[in-house]
């Protein structure tokens, strides 16, 4: 049984969020919590409470069954790009430089080990 939980609109670069993905892939959910709460990124809290949502829509699939964080794993996680917020900024000799706001949604799917 697996379960699916997408952060969206998560105003951070999808390649900074994509160098804290690789830490928590595969491993079960309370390792990932564990290791995300002390990785020192930006990126480590919304893919904290993302991978706590796919856990906790697992369990509200089937209201009879309570499964424990050791017996779950992190089947699947990826990062897409979502939409670039564009603002511009003054620059030398009159000009005007573009700045790109970039956002990411986030997706976590997690599997019960059977």
């Amino acid at each position: 049984m697996e379960a699916k939980a997408r952060s969206m609109y998560v105003r951070m670069a999808p390649h900074k969020a994509r160098r804290v993905l690789e830490l928590v892939k595969g491993h079960t959910v309370k390792d990932a919590l564990n290791i995300l709460h002390f990785t020192r990124k930006n990126a480590a809290e919304p893919l904290y409470k993302t991978i706590h949502s796919a856990f906790s829509n697992l369990s509200n699939i089937d209201d009879n069954e309570r499964f424990d964080m050791e017996d779950v794993i992190v089947k699947n996680v990826y990062v897409d790009g979502g939409p670039i917020v564009k603002r511009f900024r003054p620059m030398s000799m009159g000009r005007a430089g573009q700045i790109r706001k970039r956002t990411s949604h986030i997706t976590v799917v997690v599997e019960h080990k059977s």
